[in-house]
């Protein structure tokens, strides 16, 4: 029963924040957002004490069940380990502990997340790593079956579906993503959890509680007849059959010990006194557990591309700006690198496409904007209502049309108006905030061709000047980034 509710829970969270993951349309938010919310990192960045709290009791509870249940990355070992499970029965072995590099790795994390080094602490991070997995290997194949799905609607005169861009954000962390699927793939075919009890730092924080853990599997040494079971079934390696001995630091309480036991010498259950046994009861047990975990889901709390433009004959190039723009709501760049764990969810969530990954070494994977293929509408807030750590913090739409990101500039040598002689105002006509007008390019005659003004002060930077603008490869006007966002 244990094994069976432990399960079902992990399935939910699984199928639940991958669903949240692949969700381009924003409607999932609503009712899973939450799930991104409760992981342990996020949590932490954001400072939110009560899932803190939440998960630390659940752990001096129940022991590590956030790693089986909660995290996507440990739920996506576990699946590939019974993948490899079926190929090959009865096939792990009681390992040590393996110190001296379970411990340095937390050292790192540590160090990288106190110092704001943000693209090193996304590489080590298990639900961003799950997160770029998944956006970056999965969701390519969701959109296009989204489009398939568009192309049979509108045949059929339906607008139950509409069509989406597929693209590739960004070569490095996709590259990154295909990496570390395959390495922990790999590890977990072959062992098990070896990635989450070696390498992952939450697993290591949580170990640190899980050793004093009210609930624990424990031997019955008069029950048990030494016969491996146990320890050829335990994918976290942490049981010795030979001692009767459980690393309590390393299990993760999934259960399949106790469920392969045929002489019932495994039990989940509190310490017993000496010289007399406390009887449990198993369905009591369950039900506990499952209770304490399903009260995690009561914390929840409360493309179309943009119209106008003229046809692309050429695919616009990336400006070179000498600061980066980060979404409304993030307040700097210093607090962008310092609480972003690059899980890809506002990039995968953007219904605009302006979001992308940096290629920036030290905030490598973090959220960057750019306008070659959208802008950021001053009425779309979601990337600042997906946000599980803080990074980006909530806004409403008011305080968005307020903040100033970044100011248009304009750029003389690319402007149609004076390389083509030709009327154009695009920037002027679709600017939200009426912050370009068209002036004569000579002041002293009110005849000469009328090129765009920037009133900095009014530009909040959302890039609908830059985006259609029509000028090729390069705009003849782009947003240069705040480093502290302000308020106008």
């Amino acid at each position: 029963m244990l094994r069976k509710i432990r399960t079902t829970l992990a399935l939910l969270f699984f199928i639940g924040i991958t669903l949240l993951l692949l969700d381009f349309t924003g409607s999932l938010h609503v009712w899973l957002g939450w799930m991104a919310k409760v992981q342990l990192l996020p949590a932490v960045l954001a400072l939110n004490v009560a899932v803190i709290v939440l998960l630390a009791v659940l752990t001096l509870v129940f022991g590590r069940i956030y790693c089986s249940v909660i995290c996507p990355l440990g739920v996506m070992q576990d699946v590939i380990g019974w993948l490899g499970k079926k190929a090959k029965k009865n096939r792990y072995s009681h390992s040590p502990e393996v110190k001296w590099l379970r411990y340095p790795m937390l050292i790192v994390f540590l160090t990288v997340t106190i110092g704001g080094i943000g693209s090193a602490m996304a590489l080590l991070a298990p639900y961003s790593s799950y997160g770029r997995i998944v956006t970056n290997l999965l969701q390519p194949f969701w959109l296009w079956g989204n489009n398939l799905l568009a192309l049979l609607a509108e045949r059929a005169d339906s607008y139950a579906f509409y069509g989406v861009d597929v693209w590739m954000r960004s070569l490095p962390t996709f590259i990154i993503a295909l990496l570390t699927f395959i390495i922990i793939a790999v590890l977990a075919w072959r062992g098990g959890r070896t990635y989450c009890n070696t390498v992952c730092p939450v697993g290591t924080v949580l170990s640190l509680l899980a050793r004093f853990s009210l609930l624990k599997v424990r031997f019955d040494k008069e029950k048990c007849r030494s016969c491996s079971l146990c320890s050829k079934n335990c994918k976290t390696a942490c049981i010795d059959y030979k001692n009767h001995t459980v690393d309590y630091s390393r299990c993760v309480v999934c259960g399949n010990c106790i469920s392969k036991c045929n002489f019932g010498a495994l039990k989940y259950e509190m310490r017993r006194t000496k010289g007399k046994e406390q009887e449990k009861d198993g369905s009591r047990r369950s039900f506990l557990l499952s209770s304490a975990l399903v009260a995690t889901a009561v914390m929840a709390q409360d493309k179309k591309k943009v119209d106008g433009g003229f046809a692309a004959i050429e695919e616009k190039a990336i400006p070179e700006r000498q600061t980066p723009l980060t979404p409304p709501g993030s307040m700097s760049a210093q607090h962008m690198a310092q609480h972003c764990t690059g899980c890809q969810l506002c990039v995968a969530q953007c219904p605009n496409d302006v979001l992308r990954p940096s290629t920036d070494l030290l905030k490598l994977m973090q959220p960057t904007m750019s306008y070659e293929r959208g802008y950021c509408r001053p009425e779309c807030t979601r990337c600042s209502e997906v946000c599980p750590t803080g990074a980006i913090k909530p806004i409403t739409r008011a305080e968005k049309s307020a903040t100033q990101i970044g100011h248009a500039v304009w750029v003389k040598k690319n402007c149609l108006v004076l390389t083509d002689n030709v009327i154009c105002g695009n920037c002027a006509r679709h600017c939200p905030t009426g912050a370009i007008e068209m002036v004569p390019s000579n002041p002293n005659d009110d005849e000469s061709p009328f090129v765009p003004a920037v009133n900095e002060a009014a530009c909040i930077g959302c890039g609908a000047c830059e985006n259609l603008c029509p000028a090729r490869p390069f705009p003849a006007i782009y947003v240069e980034g705040h480093e502290v966002h302000r308020e106008i």
